[in-house]
């Protein structure tokens, strides 16, 4: 036991005996650079008007100096990689893997880096397709009207586009989210010939929106992205997003817009959505397809035309309640189609309003994307009744559902207009083809 601690002690003194010896070295060597730089220091300062001389004679004599011997160690080393090889047959074995090895990784990032140009455009596009088809989805909207049914989405926080043939001859279509709510628009524009129409919402959603870029740059047979509703409310669920290739920009022969051409198969209901790159970046807007050749008009050409776009090419709600019972009715149901209302409320007579208030009466009214008046006609025996058929399509839990009803509606004149005084309206369940023809 003792001897193994006499053994103990003796280590521990050799160690730091040794490390003293470093310290010393170190603290000599620290010092003796120290002095030399101040040397150097002081004979480059002073004199003081010498100082940028020496700087710039030091700066060139130091840059050639260290240019020398790093030639020089390179020359080595390159002498010494060509000679290593023959200094025996393991060296010259070592060699041929190696140059293998290194072969093989060149040629492989070659392939990569065509594969990534082919695929993507370029090497940017290649890291930044994060987060771009969960926007997608989360940004379109249907676009549901009384003929036609689409997609849209947002070019500004209160803005939505989508195809004019879309909303063609439907005053008051309805913009339908993800979530499940709908708003219907305040103001609509369009152009047919360019098959653009721009739907003015009253509530803002800026985290929705989509900038119209006027320069970007597409390469053939590049990635791109198609977002929609395919055969509109006939299918459930989230937006559909559609990968393709770019293949081309066309021209319209009439120079309404230009146009991108891809092979994405587009179908019925995804009109209107976004075509975007692989980092989100919209470029184009969904337009028409045919054998499995889609085109889209250009996000500038969209962007350019803005102002073009008018109310002119617009169906507009045109009800006169103050002509007759029956103009009435037909006002009445198309106030309620447009969710204007105020204006449907105000159709309803002083001893209707005894009973409910504007509160409780639009919420009956909650689910209601569109109303059809199918046929109005004035009640027989009666001057101020009105027998109505009429069709509502609902929105429930995503999915679209149809009702239909019949009955009458009692009016009665106050202030010169015809107003809702009493109804006697009843649901007719899976009404024969006949019942919309009588």
């Amino acid at each position: 036991m003792n001897h193994r601690r006499t053994l103990e002690v003796l280590v521990f003194k050799v160690i730091n005996k040794n490390i003293d010896k470093i310290a010393i070295t170190l603290r000599s060597k620290v010092s003796n650079f120290f002095q030399k730089f101040r040397k150097y220091i002081k004979r480059l300062l002073f004199p003081l008007y010498l100082f940028p001389i020496k700087l710039v004679t030091y700066g060139f004599y130091y840059f050639l100096k260290f240019l020398i011997l790093f030639l020089i160690k390179l020359i080595k080393l390159l002498w010494f990689l060509i000679k290593w090889p023959f200094l025996g047959l393991p060296n010259f074995i070592k060699t041929i893997v190696w140059i293998g090895i290194v072969v093989y990784i060149m040629f492989s990032l070659l392939v990569i880096g065509d594969y990534i140009e082919r695929q993507y455009g370029n090497f940017d596009k290649f890291f930044c397709d994060y987060g771009v088809k969960a926007k997608l989805k989360s940004s379109v909207v249907r676009i549901i009207g009384g003929y036609g049914e689409g997609s849209g989405f947002f070019i500004s926080p209160s803005e939505v586009v989508t195809n004019f043939h879309v909303i063609a001859d439907e005053p008051s279509p309805k913009v339908v989210f993800s979530d499940g709510h709908f708003e219907t628009p305040t103001k609509i524009v369009g152009n047919k010939n360019m098959d653009i129409a721009v739907l003015t919402l009253n509530e803002s959603y800026p985290d929705k929106v989509y900038e119209l870029r006027e320069d970007f740059e597409l390469r053939f047979d590049e990635t791109l992205l198609s977002a929609g509703y395919p055969l509109g409310s006939e299918i459930t669920g989230d937006a559909t997003i559609v990968k393709g290739n770019f293949i081309d920009f066309r021209r319209s022969r009439k120079d309404y817009v230009g146009y991108i051409q891809t092979n994405i198969s587009l179908v019925k209901g995804m009109s209107g959505g976004p075509l975007v790159d692989q980092c989100g970046d919209l470029v184009g807007v969904n337009t028409q397809s045919l054998a499995g050749i889609s085109f889209f008009i250009t996000a500038f050409d969209v962007k350019n035309n803005l102002h073009n776009l008018t109310d002119q090419e617009i169906t507009k709600i045109e009800v006169d309640p103050t002509k007759s019972p029956k103009d009435a009715v037909f006002a009445f149901y198309t106030y309620l189609k447009a969710r204007q209302m105020e204006k449907g409320f105000e159709l309803l007579s002083t001893k209707y309003l005894e009973k409910t208030n504007f509160t409780e009466w639009t919420n009956r009214f909650t689910d209601i994307l569109d109303v059809e008046v199918i046929n109005t006609e004035k009640y027989e025996g009666s001057h101020d009744t009105v027998f109505i058929k009429f069709s509502t399509q609902n929105w429930v839990d995503g999915e679209l559902e149809s009702h239909f009803y019949q009955g009458t509606w009692e009016t009665v004149l106050e202030d010169n207009i015809y107003k809702m005084n009493k109804s006697k309206i009843e649901e007719v369940d899976n009404p024969e083809w006949g019942w919309f023809y009588e």
